[in-house]
């Protein structure tokens, strides 16, 4: 049964017991992680959020209390109240931070008891999904998990406390509001007292910062939940939440960037310990897009998008003469050393579900050639002359063990897609990424508005909320496509 606490008051939690408290009678409270009988000697693991602290319930100490020592079982949660004592030399736990340290118990209160779980949570890494989520409460008592959450808790307050030195406000805005048109589908909430009508969940903050602006509030922020009705992708939700904040009385984007600068450095620097070179280096949009086919490129590996329009459009071969002529492009990416040896990183099989998997970017295929040991082997070099082969080679500096892959559409922005998600696919098979490697940077200059041949017209390329650049403005009328947003 559990029992109350009456008396008992946590002196501190169970990481966070150091030297100060040796010798001294504590009391801790947390789960109870596992448990080791060894007869009149029982060891617990006690967990929190803070990390495990040994508990050493010992008959000759503990007296009649040893017998609810004796009932313990993993995930029962416990209060102890004992003498914090160091342990042997042969006995430090240096796998965890309290390792030096073992409570001996001279009270124990069981809390709550615990059933049998699902699953053992040491073992949750190996864990379906499904279950996990079925027993989100016990995932939840993960260290992964807590490590993600109490992260998550230290970023909230450097940000607020950084914003809040550098004179920003923070307001919070509603939930309910009018719908605007941003983009994306908006969550309607019906109105009980209005039938018929609805309320829209915000997609950002837009209009409210905009109505903060123009009332006086110079430097606003919030940490705010964002509401949209999409379909599930890797990089979408249906909710999020993202540090928002606005600024009046600026130049450039320039001014508000060195702060996001400032927040960001200040960030790793608390919690990675990393300094960040400033100013972050800038990438303009079209390099982006023309190096990585990704307006958020990973730049911690190579395989560049490289464009082959000018040779691939004045072959026999229709797939690339046709995205061309057809005002699109031709690039590839060079898989460098992916079919080297005995066992390279991509077999047939492999390449063909790369084929499949670009697919699901709107290309409608992937051509390929790859550089064996003993020559060229490819479905298209058929179609191409020897020189024109020989140009592509050396554009992709091709060599023995490389795989070049193509997309060519006469939508480029098929072609970037597909590529930009090929390149990260290839990154993730050839291992390539570092994570322990941040490599941040701006991307500058997106393009203001992009041609919807659903609606006819030109609409907004990401919301219609930025301004053109001064310097494009000439061009609203002759060629809106190519005017820059002063958006980054």
């Amino acid at each position: 049964m559990a029992e109350f606490l009456t008396g008992m008051k946590r002196t501190c939690y169970c990481g966070d017991v150091t030297a100060k408290y040796d010798g001294r009678t504590i009391t801790v409270m947390g789960w109870a992680n596992n448990r080791r009988d060894l007869g009149g000697l029982i060891f617990v693991d006690l967990r929190d959020r803070t990390g495990i602290l040994q508990i050493v319930f010992d008959e000759s100490i503990i007296g009649e209390s040893f017998k609810k020592a004796e009932k313990v079982r993993g995930e029962y949660v416990l209060a102890v109240t004992g003498c914090l004592r160091r342990r042997s030399a042969a006995a430090v736990n240096k796998k965890i931070k309290t390792g030096r340290f073992e409570l001996a118990a001279a009270e124990i209160r069981i809390v709550s008891e615990s059933e049998t779980t699902p699953y053992a949570l040491d073992d949750s890494a190996r864990v379906n999904e499904a279950l996990k989520l079925k027993y989100r409460y016990l995932d939840l008592r993960t260290p992964e998990l807590q490590g993600y959450l109490l992260t998550r808790d230290k970023i909230t307050k450097l940000v607020s406390d950084y914003l809040s030195k550098n004179a920003f406000i923070n307001i919070e805005t509603p939930f309910l509001g009018k719908s605007t048109p941003e983009g994306a589908r908006d969550y309607l909430v019906p109105s009980r007292v209005h039938p018929g009508s609805f309320y829209a969940l915000p997609q950002s903050p837009q209009l409210y910062k905009q109505l903060l602006m123009i009332s006086g509030f110079d430097r606003y922020y919030q940490i705010a939940r964002c509401f949209r009705d999409e379909d599930l992708r890797a990089n979408r939700q249906p909710e999020f939440t993202q540090i928002d904040f606005e600024m009046s009385f600026v130049d450039s984007e320039e001014d508000v960037m060195q702060i996001a600068e400032g927040m960001i450095a200040d960030i790793f620097k608390k919690i990675k310990r990393l300094d960040i070179r400033s100013p972050i280096p800038r990438l303009t949009y079209a390099e982006a897009m023309n190096k990585y086919g990704s307006d958020k490129p990973d730049t911690r590996f190579g395989l560049e998008l490289v464009d082959i329009s000018d040779i691939a459009g004045n072959t026999q071969f229709q797939v690339f003469s046709n995205a061309v002529r057809g005002g699109g492009s031709v690039r590839m990416i060079n898989a460098k050393g992916f079919i080297k040896g005995a066992e390279p990183l991509l077999s047939r099989r492999d390449i063909d579900a790369l084929g499949e998997f670009v697919k699901t970017y709107r290309a409608k295929g992937m051509a390929w050639i790859a550089l064996r040991e003993d020559g060229l082997q490819s479905a298209i070099t058929k179609f191409l002359t020897e020189s024109e082969v020989g140009s592509i080679l050396a554009r992709a500096g091709a060599e023995t063990g490389d795989l070049i892959l193509f997309c060519a559409d006469s939508d480029d922005e098929v072609v970037y897609a597909s590529l930009g998600a090929l390149r990260l696919r290839l990154a993730e098979i050839g291992g390539l990424i570092d994570k322990n490697i941040y490599n941040l940077l701006w991307v500058v200059d997106f393009p203001l508005l992009e041609y919807s041949y659903e609606e006819k017209r030109y609409v907004a390329k990401h919301h219609p909320f930025t301004s053109p650049k001064n310097e494009d403005l000439h061009l609203l009328d002759t060629a809106p496509e190519k005017i820059r947003a002063k958006a980054y």
